[in-house]
């Protein structure tokens, strides 16, 4: 008698698939997850004009209202030999204005192993990134030591090079050894990752005034590929040569009186500065998990290009328009969600109304009269820093939401006839005005628009409460965030109705 074969376990088999589905439906989540992942800022550092050599001198100025401007001063060129109020005037600039870092040859180059002899022909943008990115680590709590036993990233934004043309100027027969690891701003990353042993990524990023924010862009999707566990990001400018202010005056960029003038009547151009801003980045889950002090949280990121527009520089709206868009979607929000809006805003004739139409375009329909979107300026302040810029905004809006108040916007007298503001649910805090926490976490934006046609946006939240530390919001209310912004930008701001 034949053996009959034994019948499957279908019971067995049906347990098994759902068990596999299971467990590759956890994988995928998990996969996502980690490419949404909240970015923590866990350390911030920064020398900006007017004295602001730390992120609390920054917000004391912000908060003030104070302007950074001042005349060039005489370590820099002779601003007598150079100005004529003619823009057409030969070797000539219009303006004899700009955002300085005091005492550009000030540094200690020993501290960072640096010889006298190399620290000469060190561009001193190398130097402040050095000293600013040894605060940001002093800041968070971190060592070098701790940083080079996990891979740890480096993304600078960088885009001048003044103190190569000044040695240059000075002859050959002057040009030594150290002239282009001094110079090359491959090395103004590259040196962060060799002083500090670290082995993560390693990058300059040079878009123009959009440098520093693309860099942040990068640092964060490099945290959420895995290629780094902590990453380092933010930018540096130095302003040292008169070249480049002649050629802007040429192409009629600058402002003459020397104010950024975002979003008024009269903006007639930018006024150029200088300084350096740097953040220290983790995942969100690696800080927490590691007790860090959370400052704010990079919900999400984009960039992109304006492609052929009516001329190289000129910005192109519907570009801008796609990249905030992008960043919204990168982070799972709605426009609803965003209180504040950081603004490129250099205070031009052409690019003002262009961004405030995309600012409209995407957030008007969400927001109302009763509940405007703020949109500010921190150029208005310490005027446009170009490779640093981005980054500069950035801060700005971390100080804004760790001390739950926003700066005034300076330089709003008139606004812009060519904004057509009654279409625009928006307000421009012309006052100091209250930003307190509310049942949801406050949302904010951040955008950078390079003149080589990369643009960059960055959506930022609040640190969670338990991370606020003794300034938490929750000691000082509950009330919601869009509420009070709105009431607060309704009774301070200006709509330019």
């Amino acid at each position: 008698m034949s053996q009959s074969n034994p019948q499957p376990d279908y019971a067995k088999l049906l347990k098994d698939a759902l068990l596999e589905i299971r467990e590759q439906k956890a994988k995928l989540n998990a996969l996502l997850g980690a490419k949404t992942e909240p970015i923590a800022i866990i350390g911030m550092g920064c020398r900006f004009p007017g004295g602001a050599n730390d992120p609390e001198m920054f917000w004391q100025l912000l908060h003030q209202g104070k302007d950074a401007i001042a005349e060039v001063p005489r370590d820099r060129w002779d601003i007598n030999a150079y100005y004529d109020p003619d823009p057409d005037a030969p070797a000539k600039m219009n303006t004899r204005y700009g955002g300085f870092v005091n005492n550009p040859q000030e540094f200690d180059p020993h501290f960072f192993g640096i010889s006298a002899r190399e620290a000469i022909s060190l561009d001193p943008q190398q130097r402040l990134l050095l000293e600013v990115t040894w605060e940001t680590l002093e800041a968070a709590a971190v060592t070098p030591e701790a940083l080079a036993k996990v891979l740890t990233g480096v993304f600078i934004g960088i885009c001048s090079n003044d103190y190569t043309q000044n040695l240059f100027n000075q002859g050959e027969e002057r040009i030594d050894a150290y002239l282009a690891t001094g110079n090359s701003h491959s090395i103004a990353s590259g040196r962060l990752s060799y002083l500090l042993g670290l082995t993560g990524p390693c990058l300059s990023v040079d878009t123009a005034c959009s440098s520093s924010l693309v860099a942040v862009h990068l640092a964060c999707t490099s945290l959420r590929n895995q290629e780094c566990d902590v990453a380092i990001a933010g930018g540096v400018q130095r302003l040292l040569s008169p070249v480049f202010n002649i050629n802007f005056t040429k192409a009629r960029m600058l402002s003459a009186d020397g104010r950024c003038k975002t979003f008024d009547a009269s903006a007639d151009g930018f006024v150029r500065s200088e300084g350096c801003g740097v953040i220290l980045l983790k995942r969100l889950s690696d800080a927490i998990a590691a007790g860090d002090r959370i400052l704010a949280l990079i919900r999400g990121s984009a960039i992109n290009q304006d492609g052929h527009t009516s001329g190289l520089t000129v910005p192109n709206g519907p570009s801008q328009q796609a990249v905030i868009r992008r960043a919204l979607a990168a982070s799972g929000i709605e426009p609803a969600q965003v209180s504040y809006i950081e603004a490129h805003g250099t205070g031009t004739s052409l690019g003002d109304p262009i961004e405030m139409g995309a600012i409209g375009a995407v957030f008007s329909s969400s927001h109302s009269p009763d509940r405007p979107l703020i949109v500010g300026s921190v150029k208005t302040n310490i005027g446009h820093l170009e490779g640093a810029a981005g980054i500069a905004g950035l801060i700005k809006v971390v100080l804004q939401l760790q001390h739950d108040s926003i700066a005034p916007h300076l330089h709003l007298k008139r606004p812009n006839p060519y904004i057509d503001w009654s279409k625009l649910a928006i307000a421009i805090p012309t006052d100091s005005m209250a930003w307190v926490r509310g049942e949801k976490p406050r949302l904010a934006g951040v955008s950078s628009f390079g003149f080589s046609g990369t643009n960059a946006h960055v959506i930022l939240e609040e640190a969670p409460l338990k991370e606020q530390g003794s300034r938490g919001a929750g000691e000082q209310g509950s009330r919601g965030a869009g509420e009070q912004g709105s009431r607060g930008a309704g009774e301070q701001g200006s709509r330019g109705e």
